[in-house]
């Protein structure tokens, strides 16, 4: 067995269920915080889906069939609630993503928890204009490190898509940055 099967094992025993949780979030509450919030780009936000990330871990790790690695499961988990907030948060305001990305972002210099340069709120800038996809895939790559197959786990997509996306998003980027 290996490492991460037995902490699997005491993930779903109800003996060892709260401590392993305890383990769970304290190893991985900070990078998934940080990958919400380059997704919801608000620090409270980024928390109530950090809180509902670990809630669904905890109400579903049953059903875990690892498949992938945990820390993958997780991150996917992450995701799709950032994504499921901007939809409902887009949904309710009554505006398209794109406009509610906008606005985020032009909201970022007032946000007391960004301490980002001039030089990040450009790239911020840049980012929200890039499709969803193609969005996720760049800060999964530049700003998580994490590998294309990680990605496509986290995607359920292809790594070819994925570095085609990749490769899209850095352009446009790039292009964002130089015109001015």
């Amino acid at each position: 067995m290996t490492q991460e099967s037995v902490f699997i094992e005491q993930l779903k025993n109800k003996k060892t269920q709260q401590h392993a949780f305890r383990d769970l979030i304290t190893q991985n509450k900070q990078r998934l915080y940080w990958h919400i919030r380059r997704i919801v780009l608000n620090h409270d936000d980024a928390d109530d889906v950090l809180q509902n990330t670990f809630i669904k871990a905890y109400r579903n790790i049953d059903n875990f069939k690892g498949d992938s690695s945990i820390y993958t499961w997780l991150y996917r988990i992450a995701t799709n609630e950032s994504i499921t907030l901007l939809n409902s948060k887009a949904k309710k305001l009554n505006i398209t993503n794109e406009e509610l990305q906008e606005s985020i972002v032009n909201n970022l210099e007032a946000d007391i928890y960004f301490d980002g340069s001039e030089i990040e709120l450009k790239l911020q800038r840049a980012i929200a204009t890039l499709p969803e996809k193609q969005r996720l895939v760049f800060n999964m790559k530049y700003y998580d490190s994490l590998k294309y197959d990680d990605i496509s786990e986290i995607l359920g997509t292809s790594v070819g898509a994925l570095k085609a996306s990749y490769h899209h998003a850095v352009k446009k980027i790039e292009e964002f940055l130089t015109s001015d």
